[in-house]
């Protein structure tokens, strides 16, 4: 009887480490994991809000889709759990809020839109053209940069009416970082950065205010996330890859081209982010307009306002998974899910955080109690009859 009761004891601790997970995160309290910021990752992340939901019913996410910008200054404010932005943290932002954790949670691609009644997407774009249609100094549709790459294409005498963003933007981030890198002209007159002094053009709030403005406006051209630019019926753009030898649609596999060619060397999550970038890298179906996407999170989250322990417990849970079990939802709405090893190094990054310098119990209360007394049967249960149990495994 001592030996069965010895196995069965043994066999406990075996199975908790499955079992232990998924027990944290069904505790009875409620919680409200509160966000912030990208309009970029909102439709991946509203998906994320509710299949979460569906599993765990009292834990919520509130989800302010403001801008990368904005939520990057409720970060710094300690106001919210976390924050989302397509771009990452530079150094003063660093500095304003030391001891961040950067966890890479998806992979988008950023399209050029167009409104031109009669003229379907695929109309081809290199990048020194883009770039001088938003700098003002390619004005007119039928321009001859623009219709030298597009043979039999019956461009109109028309202005182009151009569209960016009015609020501070991780997609412009990423838009401009692309802009710099393929004009350098851009670089110098322009800039890189969530706001930059556009030029040209009339501004909108995230990226559904641009692609409004694009879909009701002829003529119109801007910058929209694929997410948006697939579900609002939108037309775009075909840019030219980095190799200069192909105009490649943006999707799903293309996005994937180009952030494959730039995954393999990134920062660790409390590392310095500020230089990572994965726009125009070479491979000839690479899409060049691509971004990571990130949340930023507290080291130490007991500077948040509102958390605790229990909280901090399970934002750690919601951010295993996403970055594991919710990337089964990013292809559906043209995300990229994440590459094995980002998955990893997101992984250990989550790992670190901790409330009030305490790590967060890898497991629940109830669970860590459970494997305790588990282990001390078996010591007990040994010490007592001599029995030796050797499980084969």
């Amino acid at each position: 009887m001592k030996k069965i009761l010895l196995t069965l004891a043994f066999m406990l601790v075996l199975i908790m480490p499955a079992t232990m997970l998924h027990a944290s995160a069904q505790t009875s309290q409620s919680y409200t994991i509160t966000g912030a910021g990208s309009t970029f990752i909102f439709p991946l992340m509203d998906t994320w809000r509710v299949q979460y939901n569906d599993l765990y019913s009292n834990i919520n996410l509130n989800y302010q889709s403001i801008g990368s910008g904005a939520g990057i200054k409720l970060l710094e404010q300690k106001t919210v759990d976390f924050a989302a932005s397509d771009a990452p943290l530079s150094a003063s932002d660093q500095a304003k809020a030391p001891g961040v954790l950067t966890i890479p949670d998806s992979i988008g691609g950023i399209t050029i839109s167009y409104n031109l009644p009669g003229i379907d997407k695929g109309l081809k774009l290199t990048g020194p053209v883009i770039a001088q249609i938003f700098m003002g100094n390619i004005t007119m549709w039928n321009d001859p940069a623009i219709a030298n790459l597009n043979s039999g294409v019956n461009l109109p005498a028309q202005k182009i009416e151009i569209v960016h963003r009015a609020d501070g933007s991780g997609t412009t981030y990423a838009f401009t970082d692309y802009l710099s890198k393929v004009y350098p002209q851009w670089k110098t007159d322009v800039g890189q950065g969530k706001v930059v002094p556009w030029p040209v053009g009339t501004g909108a709030p995230g990226n559904a205010g641009v692609a409004n403005i694009i879909k009701t406006t002829p003529y119109a051209c801007g910058y929209v996330e694929l997410a948006y630019a697939y579900q609002n019926n939108m037309t775009y753009a075909f840019v030219q890859n980095a190799d200069g030898n192909a105009f490649v649609e943006p999707t799903i596999d293309s996005v994937a081209a180009d952030a494959a060619a730039a995954s393999t060397n990134l920062p660790t999550a409390d590392g310095d982010w500020s230089k990572v970038s994965i726009v125009n890298q070479p491979g000839s179906n690479s899409y060049p307009i691509s971004t990571l996407t990130y949340i930023m999170v507290y080291k130490d989250l007991s500077q948040v306002s509102g958390e605790s322990q229990g909280k901090t417990q399970q934002v750690v849970n919601f951010l295993n998974w996403i970055i594991t079990n919710g990337q089964n939802y990013s292809s559906s709405l043209l995300y990229v899910p994440l590459p094995a090893s980002i998955v990893t190094a997101d992984q250990q990054g989550i790992a670190q955080i901790q409330f009030g310098g305490s790590t967060v119990p890898e497991f629940g209360p109830i669970a860590s109690l459970v494997l305790a007394i588990a282990i001390v049967s078996i010591i007990a249960v040994s010490a007592k009859t001599g029995l030796r149990f050797a499980p084969k495994l």
